[in-house]
């Protein structure tokens, strides 16, 4: 496992879905590996801030562009 193969299969080690042999590698790079390390604990405490953190409303009309957006990139009608 090298820095590369961390941020590839980051997401999957925050979630806890790497096999076995692959979470092995990766615990083993970040054990050696400083930046490494620094890149998976900030990672982590992000995602704990966000998801701890009441979500703000958005701006007046920001909802209705969002749909007319995504309804011109699907080449539909706004719901």
């Amino acid at each position: 496992m090298n820095c590369k193969g961390v941020v590839r299969e980051l997401s999957d080690f925050l979630d806890g879905e790497l096999a076995p042999d692959l979470l092995k590698e990766l615990e083993q790079h970040i054990q050696k590996c400083k930046n490494c390390r620094l890149v998976v604990d900030t990672t982590r405490k992000t995602i704990e801030i966000y998801c701890d953190a009441e979500p703000l409303p958005l701006p007046e009309g920001v909802h209705q562009r969002l749909q007319q957006a995504l309804a011109n990139k699907l080449g539909r009608q706004p719901s």
